[in-house]
């Protein structure tokens, strides 16, 4: 079967490739993600054991440019500050060993002060919008950054918005009473976990439910979606199998499958994995593919951090490194 194998050499070229497209529209049409971008690139290249295949002095001259007066960082250089591609860069210059080349202090108070402090929740950014994205994007830069105790940060009020998220049928949603998202449930139980908090704050009951919940967002043909009713997408195989690990029961869901359906989602020419079969590949899905497949323990690639969607090794470094101060 074509697919039957992951292709790491040519993966490894398409995300090389990425940066060498810019006389193509597509390039320019996507600086609003571009900072994301080379996060998804470098992650993916690092779990497929090519860590030095970009150029680490260009990367953090890149990640430099992109930051605002504010503390925080654009998705391209000129671009306005927002906590998701903030979240980016600190994990990049955190992958790559440069925190050091960023003033801490700035970026703190940049996140510190997109918090809400009637709610505990984060907006996005200056423009107010709120999501429980904002707040697992806030306390991951926190955490990775030693500053989650920072007591510019209410992290007890940001968990207290965290759980009212909470939904009946066992998952979280955006904001209160909004629908059940894998997402979604992504953010919410990765802030509980960076908080300390999961088994604390959630009873082995909620947390099976929450489990039955995902695990029944497998699809016969192996793929995962996000929510009922909805096509597989590759991207679910990060958002749904990360949350299972996060809350033990991996097992859960049919491994066998899964790693068929992202095989089958790869381009066998030019590299890259796409949402599912047949469509075009694009590093957004290639680096979730990946990390999907590396949480099932696929033989040759890094393991996953579960929590930071970063290599296992580098953010235990990390955030190690900080206890021993």
């Amino acid at each position: 079967m074509a697919n039957s194998l992951l292709h790491i050499d040519k993966h490894v070229s398409y995300i090389q490739s990425l940066d060498t497209r810019k006389d193509r529209l597509d390039y320019h049409l996507t600086s609003h993600l571009r900072l994301s971008g080379v996060y998804w690139g470098l992650t993916a290249l690092h779990l497929l054991n090519h860590p030095t295949a970009l150029p680490r002095d260009a990367t953090i001259e890149f990640v430099k440019s992109c930051q605002h007066p504010n503390g925080g960082f654009g998705a391209s250089p000129g671009h306005d500050a927002h906590i998701l591609y903030t979240l980016s860069a600190i994990q990049i210059l955190a992958t790559v060993d440069a925190l050091g080349s960023v003033s801490k202090t700035n970026v703190v108070s940049y996140v510190a002060g997109l918090q809400d402090k009637d709610t505990g929740c984060f907006a996005g950014d200056e423009w107010g919008e709120m999501d429980t994205r904002f707040i697992y994007c806030a306390l991951s830069t926190l955490s990775l950054l030693g500053e989650l105790k920072n007591p510019a940060i209410d992290v007890p009020k940001a968990i207290s918005y965290i759980l009212q998220c909470l939904n009946p049928d066992g998952g979280f949603g955006m904001a209160p009473s909004a629908e059940s998202h894998a997402g979604q449930i992504f953010t919410c139980v990765g802030a509980l976990v960076i908080a300390g908090v999961l088994k604390e704050e959630m009873s082995p009951d909620q947390i099976d439910l929450l489990g039955d919940w995902l695990c029944e967002r497998q699809l016969p043909n192996g793929g995962l979606n996000g929510r009922p009713e909805k096509l597989e997408d590759v991207c679910y195989s990060w958002w749904v199998l990360s949350s299972l690990a996060m809350i033990e029961k991996l097992h859960w869901i049919d491994r066998d499958k899964l790693v068929e359906f992202i095989l089958s989602c790869q381009d066998d020419e030019q590299g890259g994995i796409a949402d599912r079969k047949g469509d075009m590949a694009d590093v957004f899905h290639t680096v979730f593919g990946v990390a999907g497949l590396s949480l099932l323990g696929y033989e040759g690639l890094k393991e996953v951090d579960p929590v930071y969607c970063m290599p296992k090794e580098i953010t235990e470094s990390v955030l190690n490194g900080y206890k021993l101060v």
